[in-house]
């Protein structure tokens, strides 16, 4: 008989297209800059926040760059997709830095096409299609850290 599956509690309630939109942001920073994903997040409906360590300061052109590819693969439609795996079986290039210390064995992957895949125990969109138009509104660089402020338009 197979044992029932245990995760972690998840303490918040995200936006499922703001909180999808964030895993396609941070692979196309990984993508664009070779960054981390953001170490800070603050994702809520109305707006949301982001930051990323970069070595020199984006100019105004790559920030638009960011979210024309974001879009871009919004409007891929891609599915969005659930597995739940062993630890020793997470795919290879998933970053597992951001767990607490004391995550399940079970860990739950989040795909997003072929675009992205990380762990991930919130909420998500089925599709792509679901998330709106994402739109950077602000930016600011300060000792390396680049934080992006965005919401999704209709």
């Amino acid at each position: 008989m197979d044992q029932p599956v245990t995760l972690n509690e998840h303490n918040k309630q995200e936006y499922p297209p703001m909180h999808t939109v964030e895993h396609i942001l941070n692979q196309t920073m990984i993508r664009m800059f070779g960054c981390e994903r953001s170490k800070n997040t603050h994702i809520e409906r109305k707006k949301s926040k982001c930051d990323y360590h970069l070595e020199t300061e984006p100019t105004p052109e790559m920030i638009a760059e960011i979210e024309k590819r974001v879009n871009e693969v919004i409007q891929q439609n891609l599915p969005v997709s659930v597995c739940l795996v062993n630890r020793e079986e997470v795919p290879a290039g998933v970053d597992l830095s951001k767990l607490p210390e004391d995550v399940s064995q079970t860990l739950r992957i989040v795909r997003i096409g072929e675009y992205d895949t990380c762990a991930c125990i919130g909420q998500h969109v089925a599709t792509t299609a679901e998330i709106g138009r994402f739109k950077i509104i602000s930016w600011d660089y300060e000792a390396n850290r680049l934080r992006l402020r965005f919401k999704l338009e209709s």
